[in-house]
């Protein structure tokens, strides 16, 4: 459990307490007051008690008559009370039968006290509601508006479990964290020789790389208080606020130390200032709260035991006032894991999941390329859920199949029911990706091919998998990437001769691509080597922006540089379905019966392609040493 610093104040007693305890108090004297047993009973049944004589005496007041019977058999008087209607012969009555009888002013003494009371009450819990409201969280020690407090939350040693041995493939973080966990322990080791800590530490990463994961394992680690805080709690409506919280912050450091904070989504706090000024909008209290926090990382002594930590996943729009030395003195990049990372990375998850014996974790991180740790584990989870639905014991290999192609492209959606004439093209269209990409004897393994329409728009999916993590393509890989994204289009062109929108998406990846080729990775020979695409600055990196420094003419070589690649891998991926024209049509074929094949199956029909080309290449052969005999 997360445990509260023990340095708050105890809460003050709120005003509207004290006006419940007085109301509360009303009640009960008034309680006390009409605590008696007393017999209520009708006006009508009053005045016939009054003529028989049996009430001794009675006091009239302005809505009810109070009065005690005489002694009845057993010798017991007893009270009762009657509310009074409208009778002028009242007091002619009591006269005639012998009964005292005097007159009482009922005192409205608490109904008057409630009247005003109760309103105001509710005025003032409706008021409280509202500026509760516009404030936020209540602060220590009270108050409507939480101005220069901090709503940081604090951890201490017994509130972080988390260790480094919970975070995986990421060691070489983990190294570098490891002085950070030393020097919180004993600061005055990296004194001894001169040097000292840096103030600020910033973790890098795409979004579920495991920066807030790895921020808790340091803490965890040093056995510190973790002040953990979101970058855009500091920025609040008032000008100056978010400044106050930024001190507010580090004056609890300093009393913790030594302790770590940590500010994910540093980008909200110190996006580089001038970035609204071009966009023609205004933040001084943005600006503001980044100069509070440039000043307080230059004012802590770094041998005071406080250590900065910084997560973002976008670093090109920080403040480069933040990002120089003194203040975030390294930069630390958490990547998404290779296949040896991800492979520890599911040791982690998998050990808390019922897995079916001799499971191949390898096969699993080879399926799961480019899956960062968030991604990876939902996958597990997403898995034991499949495997819970089918009522398994335990969690096989087909369930993780079936978590990736779920995760990968999308919920399978067989109420859209496609007509004949449409899943056949279909089926020859996927059949084209296939094969192609195993004539090409591309960088990636057909994993499985499916004409089961999944996710908004896929009507069929090739599932392809990295045979080994790459980092780099040649530019005769790239051209075979974009013969084997247009080989469904090659595929509906040989067997239709036509062709049809199912390519859309194929189209988009392989025009990005070949434009990459172009104005980014200088492939082309008419435009050099020369870049004509640059990703934009850090003062305009608020938004996806391409800067395009060439004039029109370079532009239609570009454009022109471009159809050039996309027809001549066209053309690439025609030659290999027509060549193995026998291999996609009984792939189809056989997917408009089992609607998906996989891996082993793919082998199969590509195994007989390869037995029926080299027999018909043994024939040509013979043929042609025939005709020379003959000659």
């Amino acid at each position: 459990m997360q445990k509260q610093s023990d340095t708050r104040r105890p809460p003050r007693l709120s005003l509207l307490y004290v006006l419940g305890l007085i109301w509360l108090l009303f009640l009960l004297v008034d309680y006390l007051q009409f605590s008696r047993v007393v017999d209520v009973i009708p006006y009508s049944d009053f005045i016939s008690r009054v003529e028989k004589g049996e009430i001794s005496q009675v006091t009239i007041g302005n809505e009810k008559i109070q009065g005690t019977l005489k002694s009845l058999a057993e010798g017991k008087p007893k009270d009762f009370v009657a509310f009074r209607v409208d009778d002028p012969k009242l007091a002619d009555r009591l006269t005639a039968a012998h009964i005292k009888f005097t007159g009482q002013r009922e005192s409205t003494y608490w109904r008057d006290i409630l009247s005003w009371t109760i309103p105001a009450v509710i005025l003032f819990g409706v008021w409280s509601l509202f500026m509760g409201q516009m404030g936020g969280q209540m602060p220590r020690g009270g108050g409507i508006l939480p101005i220069g407090k901090s709503r940081a939350r604090v951890y201490v040693e017994k509130g972080l479990k988390t260790r480094f041995d919970d975070v995986a493939g990421v060691e070489e973080a983990k190294e570098e964290l490891m002085e950070v966990v030393n020097f919180l322990k004993d600061p005055r080791i990296y004194s001894q020789l001169g040097g000292r800590m840096p103030k600020g530490v910033l973790l890098v990463g795409a979004p579920g790389t495991g920066k807030t994961l790895m921020a808790r394992a340091v803490a965890g680690e040093a056995g510190v208080p973790f002040f953990s805080i979101n970058g855009s709690e500091f920025v609040e409506l008032f000008v100056g606020l978010g400044a106050a919280r930024v001190r507010d912050l580090f004056e609890q450091a300093r009393a913790h130390a030594p302790c770590i904070i940590f500010i994910d989504e540093l980008d909200a706090l110190g996006k580089a200032r001038g970035m609204s000024s071009l966009t023609g909008a205004s933040n001084d209290e943005k600006e503001q709260t980044l100069n509070q926090l440039l000043a307080e990382l230059d004012g802590f002594d770094p041998s005071s035991g406080i250590v900065l930590l910084g997560a973002t996943n976008r670093p090109e729009v920080l403040d480069l006032a933040l990002l120089r030395a003194g203040r975030f003195d390294r930069q630390i990049v958490l990547d998404k894991p290779d296949r040896l990372g991800r492979s520890k990375i599911l040791h982690v998850h998998l050990k808390k999941i019922k897995l079916a014996k001799d499971f191949d974790v390898e096969s699993l991180a080879a399926l799961t390329a480019g899956f960062s740790g968030a991604d990876l584990a939902t996958l597990v989870n997403e898995a034991a859920l499949i495997a819970t639905r089918r009522g398994a014991k335990a969690v096989e290999f087909q369930d993780f199949n079936q978590a990736i192609e779920r995760t990968v492209a999308g919920l399978e959606r067989r109420s859209r029911v496609l007509n004949a004439a449409e899943k056949r093209r279909v089926a020859f269209h996927e059949m084209g990706h296939a094969i192609v990409g195993l004539a090409l004897r591309e960088n990636e393994a057909i994993h499985k091919v499916s004409i089961i329409p999944r996710g908004v728009a896929a009507l069929g999916y090739t599932m392809r998998r990295p045979i080994e993590d790459r980092y780099l393509m040649s530019k005769e890989e790239l051209e075979k990437k974009l013969a084997m994204i247009l080989g469904g289009r090659a595929a509906e062109a040989v067997f239709f001769q036509d062709i049809s929108t199912g390519a859309s998406d194929d189209l988009d990846k392989a025009t990005e691509i070949a434009h990459a080729m172009v104005t980014r990775y200088g492939m082309s020979r008419s435009l050099g080597l020369a870049t004509y695409e640059r990703e934009s600055t850090p003062f305009l990196a608020s938004q996806v922006v391409r800067a395009f420094d060439y004039s029109e003419k370079t532009a239609e070589m570009i454009d022109d540089e471009v159809n050039s690649l996309l027809t001549r891998a066209f053309d690439r991926a025609k030659e290999m379905v027509s060549r193995y024209r026998s291999a996609v049509q009984e792939g189809a074929e056989v997917l408009l019966v089992k609607e998906t094949i996989d891996e082993d199956d793919l082998k199969k029909i590509w195994g007989r392609e390869q037995v029926e080309l080299r027999l018909s290449s043994e024939d040509s052969q013979e043929r042609v040493r025939s005709l020379a005999a003959k000659r």
